[in-house]
């Protein structure tokens, strides 16, 4: 049996082909996931321990954001066995770029560059500032994104937002650390980033040294308050933050690796079905001449591993040329993960590799292999055998009922019931799909004969005899068409579903974005920070190229025992009252925020008590509690006179600006930028420039999305090819009669092609019905008050694609049995 399965496999080389290409796609992805994520977890590794090489000791602050005073590093410099120990910096001090504004949407945080063995400074071009208090560093990505180059002079604001210029000197690269590559980097001597950023300690000691009680005399001198971390430790914390980033972009490619594979495993199945029932004589002829039922399962069995074991080793070949690929075009477009470690194929890659693909493959193959032993040898060898005639039981209608009422409840449950914007509302839709698309896939076989007639009833009439053959034919094998459908189902429905989401959250967001921001300009720094002259909005308020200034200004304060922000504003608002009143709204009188009305156990008619430095303690009446998701006020509002009177001249930490009608864009935006020309802090934001930026994100999602899905979608079309072709084997006889009657060599090139059609429609049409139900589905369990939008261009072009897709993968299989000699075939039968 063993030589009689190799045989067959060297007999047949062709006719798994399309198999084993789906099943080295999806083991390539598997493959190249891997790859991409030892290569990057390498080259993290490489930069952290490159760093943690330099030093021997580090003490961190005891929590988040914390100092390490002067006198800390003094005791550890005088320790025995300390050789060096440098206090590093760390603070806000924003860059400004060449249009005169601050530079991105945090302030750039500023380093100290020490010199001697602990400088962990990476510079990439240039030379650290060394001892010159005129000299900075910059980041790259920033230098590259302002157009900075070095011998530039960059300007820096302090912490008192003086203006101080430095000569660019370096560029650095900020490595592993999330949050500077978030910021963007500054670097200074330790004296100038000290006066630029105001701290009043470290927020980090480096120590060199040796002896093995080191660490021990470290955090003795440094006191049980701080952590202290050896550089091995170090380089470990390090590695797992930065880690954590390429973690999860591993596991959201594994997701589109395991869709792929539950294709192809489809593919295999169908396949291996469709192989059994040719090879039924086959099958027989050896059981007459001895073998057991369990040798001819073990020879199918067999013939599934080799298939997949080859398959799979030539998908690692391919994991490791798209994992290459994909380094290089990271490496193209700066990409911030670390891309200069070697790529490998590491055993383990390799061990999952080749165990996902042959345990798919033999798997799907364990089904055909069952029923390939239970046809009597006699009754298969009589005559040519066929497949059994579908008939739809009354066990498969009562399954496949519980599942999609059990299915359609669930979702219902995730996306009515239970509060949106929970995860256990996305759980509960993504079981209901599940259970859905198990009832869908249990119905698949009934529902194959209806649905293609739909979808062939246009083919029907243009094409005449071949069409209407096509039709019947698309629909003669209910069980194997819906198998074969099924693959292209899957990817389809994934397609339409993160169409629908994107569109719906597009038109969401923007509805929302309307509701809460109902204006054309934004002014405001960077850490909302009150900054703005009032001079500046008053300024604005008389030009007539603007319809409206609304300024808003707010500070700390304590109510009812705890520290909130207080503001007030200043033109015209409509806030989003909850309960109670604005009317009247005067001295001694607060709006408070719902959730913070929660927090302080208040509501409208309650007083609560408003403590100043400046006015000290005053009782102020709730009158309305305002809804917080809707709301541009800050948590606790009370009078614009009222404001004054307790915190005294406070400058406006935000202006909403709203354009005159019949008034240019750019007239507009030209009057507002020459306003706040003279304050490098105060940026001016564009409601149209945040939706773009908005759109831009979802667009790059989206596209990013579908070519990762459009994977498991090539995959189901090899399926159909596979399909037809092993059909077109299957009905040589078939074609030849039909040749023999008249038809010709084209008519059955557009027979097949139509069949072909036929099945790609109907998949990509169930894909469609089931991508928009449970796109809302999702848009519900995710977002309060969502809103439906139906992409219809991009779901009919999708639907298009699928059709002509199917007729592709039917050139090859047409083209063959249209050559295929007529009496030949006959004698063949």
């Amino acid at each position: 049996m063993l030589r009689a399965a190799l045989a067959g496999l060297r007999a047949h080389r062709l006719r798994l082909l399309l198999t084993s290409l789906a099943i080295m796609l999806g083991v390539g992805f598997i493959a190249g996931t891997f790859v991409l994520n030892d290569t990057a977890q390498a080259g993290f590794a490489q930069q952290v321990t490159a760093d943690a090489d330099k030093v021997d000791v580090a003490v961190l602050p005891g929590s988040a954001g914390g100092r390490l005073p002067e006198k800390v590093l003094e005791r550890i410099r005088a320790l025995p066995g300390v050789t060096r120990a440098e206090g590093l910096i760390r603070g806000g001090a924003p860059v400004l770029g060449k249009d005169g504004k601050t530079v991105g949407d945090v302030p750039t945080t500023a380093l100290s560059i020490v010199t001697g063995p602990l400088d962990r400074t990476n510079v990439v071009a240039g030379t650290g500032p060394g001892t010159d208090d005129q000299a900075a560093v910059l980041d790259e990505n920033t230098a590259a994104a302002q157009g900075f180059r070095l011998g530039d002079t960059i300007t820096v604001l302090d912490r008192k937002e003086t203006a101080h210029q430095f000569r660019l000197v370096g560029l650095i690269d900020t490595g592993v650390d999330q949050t500077l590559g978030y910021t963007g980097a500054v670097g200074f001597t330790t004296d100038v980033a000290r006066r630029m950023t105001g701290a009043k300690g470290y927020a980090e000691i480096d120590v060199a040294g040796g002896g093995p009680g080191l660490k021990a005399a470290v955090a003795a001198a440094a006191g049980g308050a701080y952590q202290v971390r050896t550089g091995a430790e170090l380089a470990g914390d390090l590695a797992r933050a930065a880690g954590t980033e390429i973690g999860m972009l591993t596991t959201g490619l594994l997701l589109f690796g395991v869709v792929a594979m539950l294709v192809a495993a489809l593919v295999i199945y169908n396949t291996f079905a469709i192989l059994v029932a040719q090879r039924t004589r086959e099958m027989a002829l050896l059981r007459c001449v001895g073998a057991t039922r369990g040798q001819v399962f073990g020879s199918i069995v067999l013939e599934s591993a080799v298939v997949g074991a080859l398959a799979s080793a030539l998908g690692l070949l391919i994991g490791y040329g798209l994992a290459a690929a994909t380094l290089a075009v990271l490496r193209a477009f700066d990409s911030p993960l670390p891309t200069n470690a070697d790529i490998a194929l590491t055993p383990a890659t390799i061990a999952s590799g080749l165990a996902v693909g042959l345990l798919v493959t033999v798997g799907a193959a364990l089904l055909p292999a069952r029923s390939a032993t239970r046809v009597p040898p006699i009754a298969a060898l009589h005559g040519q055998s066929e497949e059994p005639a579908f008939r739809a039981g009354p066990a498969r209608g009562v399954l496949a009922a519980v599942l999609l009422l059990a299915g359609l409840g669930t979702t219902a449950a995730g996306a009515f019931v239970l509060v949106p914007g929970q995860q256990v509302s996305m759980l509960v839709v993504m079981a209901g799909g599940a259970l859905t698309f198990l009832g869908v896939l249990v119905l698949g076989p009934v529902l194959v004969r209806p649905l293609s007639a739909l979808v062939g009833w246009i083919p029907r009439r243009l094409f005449g005899v071949p069409g209407r053959l096509a039709v019947d034919n698309s629909g003669r094998n209910p069980k194997r068409a819906a198998t074969t459908t099924v693959a292209l189902t899957i990817g389809v429905t994934l397609m339409t579903l993160i169409s629908v989401v994107t569109a719906s959250t597009r038109l969401t967001m923007t509805a929302k974005l309307d509701e809460q921001f109902p204006i054309d300009y934004l002014l405001a720094s960077q850490q909302r920070d009150a900054v703005i002259p009032r001079s500046v909005a008053e300024g604005l308020r008389g030009r007539p190229e603007l319809a409206s200034v609304t300024q808003i200004r707010q500070a700390d304060a304590t109510v009812a025992g705890r520290s909130m922000t207080v503001g007030t504003f200043s033109g015209p608002v409509e806030p989003y009252v909850v309960s109670g009143s604005m009317s009247g709204f005067g001295a001694g009188r607060a709006a408070l925020e719902d959730s913070s009305a929660a927090r302080l156990g208040v509501g409208v008619g309650d007083t609560v008590a408003l403590r100043t430095e400046r006015a000290g303690t005053v009782s102020l009446e709730v009158v309305a509690l305002l809804d917080g998701d809707q709301s541009s006020l800050p948590p606790v509002t009370v009078a614009e006179r009222s404001f004054d009177a307790y915190f005294g001249a406070v400058p406006d930490s935000l202006v909403m600006i709203g354009i005159g009608d019949g008034v240019a864009a750019e007239r507009a935006r030209a009057v507002v930028d020459a306003a706040v020309a003279a304050y490098p802090t105060v940026r001016v934001s564009s409601s149209t420039e945040v939706r773009g930026q908005f759109d831009e994100a979802l667009d790059m999602l989206l596209m990013i999305i579908t070519g990762l899905l459009g994977l498991a979608v090539l995959i189901s079309l090899l399926g159909i090819a596979n399909t037809l072709s092993l059909s077109v084997h299957e009905r040589t006889r078939e074609s030849a009669m039909l040749r023999a009657l008249g038809l010709t060599r084209p008519q059955l090139r557009r027979m097949l092609s139509i069949e072909a059609l036929v099945l790609g429609l109907v998949g990509a049409l169930v894909g469609v019905v089931l991508g928009v139900v449970f796109g809302w589905a999702a848009m519900r369990a995710m977002l309060d008050g969502a809103r439906l939008a139906v992409p219809v261009t991009s779901i009919v072009l999708l639907v298009a694609l699928s059709g002509v897709a199917g007729v592709l993968a039917a050139v090859l299989p047409a083209r063959r049995a249209a050559r295929a000699s007529i009496v030949a075939s006959l004698a063949a039968g």
